[in-house]
């Protein structure tokens, strides 16, 4: 094996940058999904992955305070609760099933112990699923505007 064919480790201080990033004169080209989601989980802005997502718990910035990306543009609405409900279900029902047909405890117990499970459970996923939905429309650069339609004002790659 020679050493042109060994590939350098890629280096962590270089920004993300797609071919076609001086194509669109973009400062800040369109983030790869995955990256995007990621920086949105994050709490951090999908873009460019310095600035802050959100302004209080669940209440989105204006704007990011680096790169200047409009998140009041983003209507990420209700789709946080449905994904935090979905996860949420998934990951606490089996055990409950499996308690409930192992032990047969009272239904008072189940409450007791479920219910707030499940509450502390969804508030802890749901800034950072809203974050990663966030993320994802930034990607896509869906607004949910009719009169300003894209957020980056081009076609997504």
């Amino acid at each position: 094996m020679t050493d042109s064919s060994i590939a350098a480790a890629p280096d962590p201080s270089v920004r993300w940058v797609p071919p076609s990033a001086a194509a669109n004169g973009s400062q800040y080209p369109r983030p790869p999904l995955g990256l995007a989601m990621r920086r949105g989980i994050m709490g951090r802005c999908p873009v460019c992955g310095e600035g802050h997502v959100f302004q209080s718990f669940l209440k989105l910035a204006p704007k990011c305070e680096s790169c200047g990306t409009a998140f009041g543009k983003l209507r990420p609405d209700d789709a946080a609760p449905y994904f935090v409900i979905l996860l949420a279900g998934h990951i606490l029902m089996p055990p409950i099933f499996w308690i409930d047909r192992a032990y047969e405890p009272p239904i008072w117990l189940h409450m007791v112990v479920w219910l707030p499970l499940f509450a502390v459970v969804c508030t802890l996923l749901l800034r950072p699923v809203k974050g990663a939905i966030v993320g994802l429309l930034c990607r896509l650069g869906i607004t949910g505007n009719t009169d300003d339609p894209n957020l980056f004002g081009d076609k997504p790659e």
